[in-house]
Formats: structure tokens, sequence, C-alpha cells
């Protein structure tokens, strides 16, 4: 007797092909926001310790100068006239060997910052201490840092009022 046997071929119909691609990008759909959610929250992290940093070595320095450890010219506020002298330091008046204080072994960077050739104390704006904290200004010397961006963060605060 003669038999007739189905040969079924293997492999995926159209069907599966086209459910399968639904699903992944459905899961596309819902990682790529978590993916960006997560890098906004490492830059906003990396921009909190930077923040600390700076502003810790701009009070280290005020401090340095109340003590008399820094020269100051009088009528000066006695904090650092820009960031570059926290990192190359000043001469320690009390100091008999002259050595130098040195605040900061380098300037943090914005994180949030788009032009990447800019030198990193070029990143943030500056509040000169004669400045008023709702309208910050550059001025004689560096009371305060801060974000230049506009944007908010993800806690609903602008960048520039952290």
């Amino acid at each position: 007797m003669f038999s007739l046997k189905t040969k079924r071929s293997s492999g995926f119909t159209l069907i599966e092909l086209l459910v399968t691609l639904a699903i992944i990008a459905l899961l596309a759909s819902v990682a790529v926001p978590l993916a960006q959610l997560n890098l906004q929250r490492g830059k906003e992290h990396e921009l909190r310790l930077a923040l600390r940093e700076i502003r810790t070595a701009i009070d280290r320095y005020k401090l340095a100068s109340d003590e008399g450890r820094i020269l100051r010219n009088i009528g000066a506020s006695g904090y650092p006239p820009n960031l570059d002298i926290l990192v190359e330091g000043v001469l320690d008046q009390r100091d008999p060997n002259r050595r130098k204080i040195f605040f900061l072994r380098r300037i943090p960077r914005n994180p949030f910052f788009p032009d990447s050739q800019k030198n990193d104390a070029d990143t943030w704006g500056k509040r000169a201490y004669a400045s008023d904290a709702a309208d910050p200004k550059v001025g004689d010397d560096v009371f305060d840092v801060f974000p230049r961006e506009n944007s908010v963060g993800l806690n609903g605060v602008p960048y520039q009022k952290w």
C-alpha cells in the first residue's frame, strides 16, 4: 500500500513573528523611559555631589581667610576670586615655610552642561557675595555656584535653585 505522509515544515509563521515583534516593541517602550529616568537620576546625584564639594571648598577658603591664613585686601569679602584658585592653592600666611593651602584637587564638572569643550569652572554659574540671591551676578569673588540650566529636577525644583 501506498501511504501519503504529510511533511510538516519547521519554522515560525508570520503571525508568530508579528506577535513576538509586538511584545518586544512593548517591552522596549517601557524600558527606554526607565533608562532615561535612571540616567537623569545619576546626573542629579553627580550634580548634588559636585555642588557640595565646591561649596565646601568655598566655605573652607572663607574660613582660612577669616583666620588670617590667606592674604586679603581691605574691604574684600574673603571669598575666593575665582574657582581656579581653589585648585591652584594660596600661600598660607601663618606657615613659616610658606606652603600653599589647597581646597580642591580638581573642579568638578557640571554633569548637565552640554558643551564638552568648556573648562570645568566655566560650566557653573557663579554668584558674587555682593549680589542678590534672587538675581545672582558675577563679581569680584565667588560666594556660590549653581547650574546654569533652566531645567527642572525630578523633585520639581529647578536646577538653578539647588
